[in-house]
């Protein structure tokens, strides 16, 4: 078989890597490549690669109902959610400009991110089976690793740049280029459907489930068969197919349904170490990777224009009070949110930053956007209150409240269908907040449903008020310039 040359992301104290001037033009990525590895070693120390652990960016939230900025001048002294203060990206998101998001020159980093962990993990999959060293198992089990991988990529890029998975239109629907091949040989790649993308996912997913992944693995940055329930419990939520999002993730349920329980950490002055016991036995919120509930572990690019640096609206704060008890308390909104001020420092003398009437996020840990459990309970508890038992989707919420409320009441057992599942709808979006893709994908899926429809707005003072209808096509993100200027794909009309 012969190789052009490939292209990944560079793997820190891998011999064979070499630079390379070339890029890939068409996808507008411009990896780091090296020639075909043939040891198992190599290709199990680019699965390594520490660039594989982080995905998306904080960006897409701006479009959402959860946002909030204000106009210059709001607060003196502190001006870090000022509409004016922010990229232009983030402006054009948050006004819900038409066309183009990213101005030119400069670029989108979940597309180049993504497209350039697909070329590792095409590498992987196309070679590591016939690869020397290692024994089978081992080939084996980073074979699966590799298809899970493609298949979260793909399931990101396929949810932002593509109009939401409907079964009427998904053989028509733009989707993103389906690249299966770590050569580059200079042709274009055309924008499949988003049937087609989905259906690349679920082969993925249910090759590697069937077939690949072992029951345990060493550490939750690699997959194993829990997280594989969990993944296709994911993606049939999202293409509407209840029945099987909910045999799926009782699987995956079945495997793993640890939760940690919120109520034994408070927030403390500071920012990054500002979770710890509530015992104050000193020790800190678990770090992303040892946070016992995450089952799939990857981390959210761009954290640093998102912590303290947006608050909350008011349509999510309302969110939060809903189905409170009287005497309970939220400890996501305590934990994770700052209302009025937020202190920065740990020495004292130092003033906190204050913004009366106002909530910022600021929970200064490094965010899950892979699986939890959480999101397993959920998925399970929608798809009960559609297609399923409403007490079972019940015990579900009350399952993970119990976990996240302090004097958390159960739910009596005569709300409707209608009732829970609209329940479930707002626990997902206060247990996900500003976590990666989840609140702008359930826009996407549910505006469909007219129980749900809503039109967003964002305002910033004086400086604009902004609306997004229902199902609106600026949803979904633009293929980017850079891209277009070399491959003229169809695009939706933003």
């Amino acid at each position: 078989m012969k190789y052009n040359k490939i292209f990944v992301t560079a793997t820190c104290g891998l011999s064979l890597l070499m630079s390379m001037s070339s890029c890939d033009d068409w996808l507008d990525i411009q990896p780091k490549g090296f020639t075909i590895p043939e040891k198992y070693a190599d290709y199990e120390q680019l699965m390594n690669d520490q660039s594989l652990y982080r995905a998306l960016d904080v960006y897409p939230s701006m479009i959402t109902d959860d946002v909030q900025f204000v106009e210059k001048g709001t607060f003196p002294g502190f001006d870090l959610f000022e509409y004016y203060n922010k990229s232009e990206h983030f402006k054009n998101l948050y006004s819900f400009e038409h066309g183009q998001v990213f101005t030119p020159g400069n670029s989108d980093n979940i597309w180049e991110n993504a497209y350039g962990n697909i070329f590792t993990y095409n590498a992987v999959i196309n070679n590591v089976l016939t690869s020397e060293g290692g024994t089978d198992f081992e080939r084996r089990k980073l074979y699966g690793e590799a298809l899970v991988g493609r298949a979260f990529e793909y399931l990101n890029l396929v949810n932002l740049y593509a109009n939401h998975y409907d079964p009427a239109t998904a053989g028509s629907d733009y989707g993103v280029p389906l690249v299966l091949s770590e050569e580059i040989t200079g042709e274009r790649y055309p924008r499949a459907s988003v049937a087609t993308v989905y259906s690349q996912i679920e082969s993925d997913l249910r090759d590697a489930v069937d077939n690949y992944l072992a029951e345990t693995t060493a550490t939750t940055f690699d997959p194993n068969r829990s997280v594989g329930y969990a993944f296709l419990s994911r993606m049939y939520l999202y293409m509407g197919n209840y029945k099987e999002a909910l045999s799926n993730a009782n699987s995956s349920l079945e495997l793993n349904d640890k939760l940690l329980d919120y109520k034994d950490y408070k927030a403390i002055n500071g920012q990054w170490g500002r979770l710890v016991a509530a015992d104050d036995s000193g020790e800190e919120f678990p770090d992303e990777h040892k946070n016992l509930e995450n089952v799939y572990t990857r981390v959210l690019n761009g954290t640093s224009n998102l912590f303290k640096s947006v608050a909350a609206s008011e349509d999510l704060l309302e969110t939060f009070a809903r189905n409170l008890p009287a005497d309970g308390e939220d400890m996501r909104m305590s934990l994770f949110f700052s209302k009025d001020q937020f202190d920065p420092y740990t020495r004292p003398g130092n003033e906190p930053n204050r913004f009366p009437g106002y909530t910022i996020f600021a929970p200064y840990i490094e965010m899950n956007i892979g699986f939890s459990t959480p999101e397993v309970l959920l998925i399970a508890a929608e798809c009960e209150a559609r297609v399923g038992d409403k007490d079972k989707a019940l015990a579900h919420l009350d399952k993970l409240r119990d976990m996240r409320i302090k004097n958390n009441v159960h739910f009596p057992t005569t709300y409707s269908k209608d009732e829970v599942l609209k329940m479930v709808i707002d626990e997902r979006r206060k247990e996900f907040a500003f976590v990666g893709l989840t609140r702008l994908i359930d826009l996407k899926r549910l505006n469909r449903e007219s129980w749900f429809a809503k039109t967003i707005t964002h305002s910033a003072g004086s400086e604009g008020t902004w609306t997004l209808p229902a199902n609106d096509l600026r949803y979904i993100m633009p293929v980017p310039e850079n891209v277009l200027s070399f491959n003229d794909m169809p695009q939706y009309e933003r």
